[in-house]
C-alpha cells in the first residue's frame, strides 16, 4: 500500500430514499447506504477500527460532498475518479472538513460534529467494518 493523500470532494449526485442514502460517483457508480440514519442532536463517535465517511447535502438534497475520514486503504486515483474527498488526521487533531462540520481523532475512534445551522444542508456519518454499518445524521436539538 503506497502514500495515501489528503483529496478535496467534489459535488456528487445524491438520493435520500425511504429505504436508505444513494450516493453516485463521478464515474457513473453509485452506492447505497441501506437504513435510515439514527437521528442525533449530538456528535457521533465511530467505533474503533470502522471506516468512517461523512456526508453533507446541499439544501435542495439532491447533491452534495462525500469525505472519507483516515481511509488508508483506498488509493488516490480511485478517489479522484469517485470525486470523494479524504482527510487524513494524527492523533487527537480536530479539523473542519466543511463549514459547520468538524472531525477529529481520539485514539482510535473518529468523532464528528455538527452544528446544522452553519452546514445548510444535511449531515450523515457511515460507520462500517466487516461486521456491521451504522448510520447517523447530526439534527438540531429542536428536531
Amino acid at each position: 500500500m503506497g502514500k495515501r493523500s489528503e483529496i478535496s470532494p467534489d459535488t456528487l449526485r445524491i438520493a435520500l430514499e425511504p429505504e436508505g442514502i444513494e450516493v453516485e460517483y463521478l464515474d457513473d457508480r453509485s452506492v447505497f447506504y441501506h437504513g435510515v440514519p439514527e437521528k442525533t442532536s449530538e456528535s457521533v463517535r465511530a467505533p474503533p477500527g470502522t471506516q468512517v465517511h461523512v456526508l453533507i447535502t446541499d439544501p435542495t438534497e439532491t447533491e452534495g460532498v462525500m469525505i472519507y475520514v483516515n481511509d488508508r486503504k483506498t488509493a488516490d486515483e480511485i478517489l479522484r475518479n469517485t470525486g470523494v474527498g479524504r482527510v487524513l488526521l494524527e492523533s487527537d487533531e480536530e479539523r473542519s472538513i466543511f463549514p459547520g462540520v468538524t472531525v477529529q481523532r481520539s485514539g482510535y475512534q473518529i468523532e464528528v460534529a455538527s452544528d446544522p445551522s452553519a452546514t445548510r444542508g444535511r449531515v450523515f456519518v457511515f460507520s462500517e467494518d466487516e461486521r456491521a454499518e451504522r448510520s447517523w445524521e447530526i439534527v438540531a436539538e429542536s428536531e
